[in-house]
Parts: structure tokens; sequence; C-alpha cells
């Protein structure tokens, strides 16, 4: 389906207005609300999010979601995270391979490229409302926050895009995907295509328990449909985290 696109020139955090907006005006599927500027993006579990004006993506989109029960909803991160990341490839022409960093960040090789915020909303064991925000560092290549490695598409590639297509079509790769979401063979198929662009989905890499502080040297066994990742060491020992439990040492 076509997004419906709506471009607000500043909004504190557009995940933050969509769902207000959501509250007394009832915003269909595939509504989209971009800013040119963010003021007080969002990351997951309170992060902020750095974004110049107008040199970026920060957006969100409404997603009502069918036959998604609450214990599935991973689905659906899944499911954006992917069409973001295909978009981003695409745009850019293949010439970077863009990978999923569990559980939705989107990453060329170690550097991070794209912050993704899914906020559900319940209505017994279904989700009724989710709204996917998503910032991409598009044609910024400076950063005066501590971010520890970001990136962007200007960076890697040597040249500016134009951040108004790039909307519409991350939208609707995004939309896309959503779609697959409704059924469990979609949902089956998107899970194979979401472990096959894991960033460091292959071999054994360094983590650190963020609980204990230990370091383990792993590699990625498994991630089941709740988003649980599990970690096998050279051993044979198994660890199961949910996110934020564990972190990749990078």
């Amino acid at each position: 389906m076509k997004p419906n696109i709506i471009t607000i020139e500043e909004a504190a955090s557009t995940n933050t207005l969509m769902t207000e907006t959501d509250r007394t005006t009832a915003l269909p599927h595939g509504t989209v609300m971009a800013a040119v500027s963010q003021t007080a993006g969002r990351g997951q579990r309170g992060n902020s999010w750095e974004s110049a004006p107008g040199m970026n993506i920060t957006m969100s989109v409404m997603l009502r979601p069918e036959g998604v029960e609450a214990s599935g909803q991973f689905a659906l991160s899944e499911a954006v995270a992917l069409g973001v990341a295909l978009a981003i490839e695409r745009a850019m022409g293949g010439v970077v391979r863009i990978e999923v960093k569990w559980p939705n960040d989107i990453y060329a090789g170690n550097m991070k490229l794209c912050g993704i915020l899914i906020e559900n909303a319940l209505s017994g064991n279904r989700i009724v409302r989710c709204v996917a925000g998503v910032g991409v560092n598009v044609n910024q290549t400076l950063w005066l926050s501590d971010a520890p490695n970001p990136v962007s598409m200007a960076s890697l590639a040597g040249r500016e895009f134009d951040t108004g297509a790039l909307t519409e079509q991350i939208a609707t790769e995004l939309l896309e995907r959503v779609a697959q979401t409704s059924t469990p063979e979609g949902r089956a198929e998107l899970h194979e295509q979401y472990i096959s662009r894991l960033w460091r989905g292959k071999g054994f890499h360094l983590w650190r328990e963020t609980g204990s502080g230990r370091k383990l040297e792993a590699r990625i066994a498994e991630i089941a449909p709740t988003g649980h990742l599990t970690l096998e060491e050279s051993d044979g020992q198994r660890g199961v985290y949910a996110f934020k439990e564990v972190a990749a040492i990078i």
C-alpha cells in the first residue's frame, strides 16, 4: 500500500505526537508523520536520538496489524527492521550490506545507521495499534553527542540523499513487510529473513551480560518468536536473554 505521509516542521518526538494525535483523531494504518526537526527524539529504554534538523529522517508509522497477538509482537519488530534495512540498502545501490542488530537497530559493519522504537497498544491479547518510530542517519556527518558508533548513508556512499523520497521508500517497504505478519506463514517467512540478515549472525563474538558484567565469547544459536536471544558458548553452554540483558562488545 502507499503510505500517507504528513510532514511536520518540528516535533519533540514523532512517536509521542502520533500517539497523542491518535487519541483524538484515529489515524489509519499507513499514516506517516515525518519531522524536519525532532527536538527530543526517543530511543529504546529512554535513550535519546540525535538528529540535525533537515539532514536525516525522523518518522513514525501508524500500524494497525491484523491477527498479531501480544505474545507474537516481536514479528512486528522484525517486519519494521527488515523493511527499513532493505529500503536503505536499495537506496544506496547495494554498496554496503545493511544488517539488523538484535533486536532492531540497523547497522552497516560495526556502525549504527538507524534506530527503531516500537510502541504497541493492546486490547485483550491483540495488538490494536503499533507506532513504529524510525530514525535514520541520512546526510549528517558530524555528531555532537557521545553516541559511540554513529554513521550516515552520506558518509558510507560519499553523496547526499533526498530525504523526502527516502522516507516514502522506507515507509512503503516497511508496510509491505508488516502485511506479512497477518498470517502464520508470513510471520515464519519474516523470521527466516530476519535471521539471514542478522548482524553477527554467524560465528563467535564477544558479549557482556549487563547484570553480572561477565564477558563471554558466543554465537547466536536462536532467536525465539518472543524476541529472546539464545547465545551458545564454545563449550556448548547456552544462555537465554531478553533485550538489555546482554550487549555485544564492539
